[in-house]
């Protein structure tokens, strides 16, 4: 298996010149790119994944993502990200990045794109090592697993609450 190479990037999103392997410690004042990608069909139903149960947070449902090799662009990596996962080949040119933030937490700068894409389940050829399942769903049923996600949450430990809140938050609050 090749190693994943990061570049790293500055405070103002500029390129550093410096690469890292995942699992390295990135220096202070540092960031990856990461993304997620929300895919939505004629119908207005999102396509979500299921994590792989050996994964963190296993069996959580969630837009595609994660994190930009060395070398590409945010958009490159959304699209490759959808490929390995899904085995969906989106093209540039219909995509619209709805978000952007830098997360301080987690050192990265996090992109989120926007694809209408019809495509069929049985069509989609996922990644065994990474997710177990996929569904399109509607924007209330969207809503009501996120909210289901909060009431969760608020019985449980702080520790315990951030699993509870694996769903990427920005991309709830952009594409609707």
């Amino acid at each position: 298996m090749k190693m994943e190479k990061w570049d790293l990037y500055n405070a103002k999103r500029e390129k550093s010149g410096i690469t890292v392997c995942r699992g390295e410690i990135i220096p202070k004042g540092l960031y990856h790119l990461s993304v997620s990608v929300w895919i939505v069909n004629q119908q207005g139903q999102y396509l979500l994944s299921q994590r792989h149960p050996k994964k963190q947070y296993p069996l959580y449902w969630e837009c595609t993502g994660g994190s930009v090799f060395s070398g590409e662009t945010s958009l490159q990596g959304a699209i490759r990200e959808v490929k390995e996962e899904l085995g969906i080949l989106l093209t540039p040119g219909s995509e619209k990045l709805i978000y952007q933030t830098r997360r301080e937490n987690v050192q990265d700068f996090y992109d989120v794109w926007l694809f209408y894409r019809d495509i069929k389940i049985e069509e989609m050829r996922l990644q065994e090592t990474e997710v177990v399942d996929v569904q399109w769903v509607s924007s209330d049923k969207l809503f009501e697993m996120f909210r289901l996600k909060q009431r969760r949450a608020r019985r449980c430990q702080s520790l315990c609450a951030r699993r509870f809140f694996f769903v990427h938050f920005p991309a709830f609050r952009t594409p609707f």
